[in-house]
């Protein structure tokens, strides 16, 4: 019998559609079994409306089959079937779909789950198959014919025999390469994983003879092989059950088998949403991070289906990465299931559903917050840096809808708190929001710096995460209030008077700030301060990039070369002050070693490290002992 040829230059489009369009040759199972669930479902629809069609639906399945010596496995179902020229429509010419027609010919309250859409899902197959037969009987049709092809050079059509309506296709499985193992696609444990991750929730039964290891002679630990027919998938999603019909530990359940997750879920999130774009979402908030969570390796997204039917198990697009730590599945009809990542990505369905998603999440934990504040904070500890680098990443183009669920340290209540909740406390005649950074709470309560600001009884948001400070200065300010690190030089806290005492020393000491400056090349001046309550010496900084901020840059494996603009702060009314004041006068060498003293404890209160530990620690030892 002679080929026919492909049309639409079925060679090229073949072979672009197996080497771009599926990258991934396991879901050529997927593509099969929702054809058969597509004819499953014609046929089923047909029987509503044409009273010469009898079906029962409980009788109608997809079954699946294989032979690993032959090499043979095997998709059946007993749907609708295809009539010779279906075969030819359907198959003969890619990116003809016979489903998507049908679709097009239904009224639009008639409900049927028709999953294909663009027809090229069927040559899939040919990714792990060097030939594909099809048999299939009509249910317009008193006869069957097979339909054969080994690839882009052609197929056959010809009468066979089948007696039951529906369709059967065999795929000779290609042998395994280098490259690849296909023997696998003819592993029962293989092709239960398959379904069970694609198609579990086909709404037919797709059954399978699997094998099962029964105890024979507990004495002789003697086993023996029984084999039955098994319904390997689910068939209803737990996303498309009523609240009602599932209970908290069924969510829980779900949760920890999907995500393998040994703990349950801290939050469930349930959405459906009917419109311009229908889908369901079943989110869920863990309870703790990933072990890879803060990595490159961790991928985000959510598990993305079409009609129940798996497209992509992490579409990274569904989630924006201030909220990647969120789990769960998006089901839409709305979605094409045959369609590529690249595709996918320009889908204007696809972006409006991950906007609303989006906004779901953010509204759930500002719910969380207000109502159920220790599971939120719960949270926070776990996810908040992420949601902090959300506020400052991408040039903080989304710091308004982070800005209120963002949590720091009060120094004053001695727990997190919100930069709403500081704001609605700021004493009357306080125009700032106070600030101090460091590596632990301990650390940046024992700053000189916060003395000052602790004695006007102004609340200080402690910052101990890296990305801290990062975060509020993208935020820059809240109800017009602005930001301001107690190690700025410009804290401005001191009165009148004690700024000009301030003053008056620093110009009358000039000549010895000066020198002390030329001695200590890194900083930018030295001054006499007001600021310094019991301590002797601080550093300050000037400019936008704050010590901390310097830690974070040293920490990067490139050197960016990004320095803080340091201050040495001296306590003009501490008595180190008179003492170097008098040494300035009387011996130079004592006062260049006190010098590097004082900058060196003004380095390591501020957490910095000493670039000449040897020499300071001599220095010290020679001051003590005189």
């Amino acid at each position: 019998m002679a080929k026919k040829e492909f049309k639409s230059e079925s060679k090229r489009l073949l072979d672009l559609m197996i080497n771009s369009i599926y990258t991934n040759k396991d879901i050529f199972l997927r593509e099969l079994i929702s054809n058969s669930s597509d004819a499953l479902d014609k046929l089923y629809y047909r029987s509503l409306t044409d009273k010469k069609v009898k079906v029962d639906r409980e009788k109608l399945e997809i079954n699946i089959a294989f032979d690993k010596d032959k090499r043979l496995l095997t998709v059946t179902d007993n749907g609708c079937g295809m009539t010779k020229d279906e075969l030819e429509s359907n198959l003969g010419t890619i990116a003809k779909s016979g489903s998507l027609a049908f679709k097009e010919n239904m009224s639009s309250d008639e409900k049927t789950n028709i999953i294909g859409q663009f027809g090229v899902g069927f040559y899939a197959s040919f990714m792990v198959s060097d030939k594909v037969t099809v048999t299939s009987k009509s249910v317009d049709d008193d006869k069957a014919y097979v339909w054969e092809s080994e690839g882009v050079d052609g197929y056959t059509i010809k009468e066979g025999k089948k007696e039951d309506t529906g369709t059967e296709i065999v795929l000779h499985i290609k042998e395994d390469s280098d490259e690849f193992e296909y023997s696998k696609y003819l592993d029962e444990y293989e092709l239960k994983k398959l379904i069970k991750k694609y198609s579990d929730y086909i709404s037919f039964p797709i059954k399978m003879e699997v094998t099962h290891h029964e105890l024979k002679d507990e004495e002789k630990h003697e086993y023996e092989d029984h084999k039955e027919i098994e319904t390997i998938n689910s068939m209803i999603p737990i996303w498309k059950k009523s609240k009602d019909d599932v209970s908290e530990e069924d969510y829980d359940n779900f949760y920890m088998d999907k995500f393998s997750d040994y703990d349950k879920p801290l939050k469930v999130i349930s959405s459906s949403v009917e419109g311009m774009t229908s889908y369901k979402a079943l989110l869920f908030i863990p309870s703790h991070a990933p072990f890879d969570y803060y990595t490159q390796e961790y991928e985000k997204g959510l598990a993305l289906y079409s009609n129940g039917v798996l497209i992509m198990e992490k579409c990274a697009d569904l989630l924006p990465d201030f909220f990647s730590f969120v789990k769960g599945v998006v089901d839409s009809e709305d979605l094409s299931l045959n369609i590529s990542r690249e595709l996918l990505q320009e889908s204007q369905n696809l972006k409006l559903i991950a906007k609303n998603i989006e906004n779901k999440i953010k509204k759930e934990l500002e719910n969380m917050l207000r109502e159920d504040r220790d599971t939120y904070i719960s949270f926070f500890k776990t996810f908040g840096v992420q949601l902090k680098y959300g506020v400052y990443n991408n040039f903080g183009q989304d710091k308004d809808k982070l800005k209120d669920l963002v949590m720091f340290y009060s120094a004053k209540h001695e727990k997190l708190i919100t930069i709403s909740e500081y704001v609605s406390e700021m004493k009357e005649d306080q125009d700032s929001i106070y600030y101090a950074s460091g590596s632990s709470i301990e650390k940046i309560a024992s700053l000189p710096q916060v003395e000052q600001v602790r004695d006007k009884d102004y609340d200080i948001l402690y910052l101990t995460d890296y990305v801290d400070e990062f975060c509020i200065t993208a935020i820059q300010s809240y109800e017009d209030k602005k930001f301001k690190n107690v190690s700025d030089e410009n804290l401005d806290l001191e009165t009148e008077e004690e700024k000009k005492e301030t003053e008056k020393a620093n110009k009358e000491n000039k000549d010895l700030l000066t020198e002390m400056n030329d001695l200590l090349e890194e900083v930018t001046e030295v001054r006499f301060s007001n600021k310094l309550k019991s301590h002797p010496v601080c550093l300050t900084t000037k400019g936008d990039v704050s010590i901390e901020m310097q830690k974070v840059f040293d920490a990067m494996p490139n050197d960016m070369g990004i320095k803080a603009q340091t201050i040495l702060e001296i306590n003009e009314k501490h008595p180190i002050a008179k003492k170097i004041q008098t040494l300035y006068k009387k011996d130079k060498e004592e006062f260049k070693k006190y010098t590097k003293i004082l900058y060196s404890e003004a380095r390591m209160i501020a957490g910095l490290p000493i670039d000449n530990p040897t020499e300071i620690s001599q220095l010290i030892c020679e001051v003590i002992s005189k």
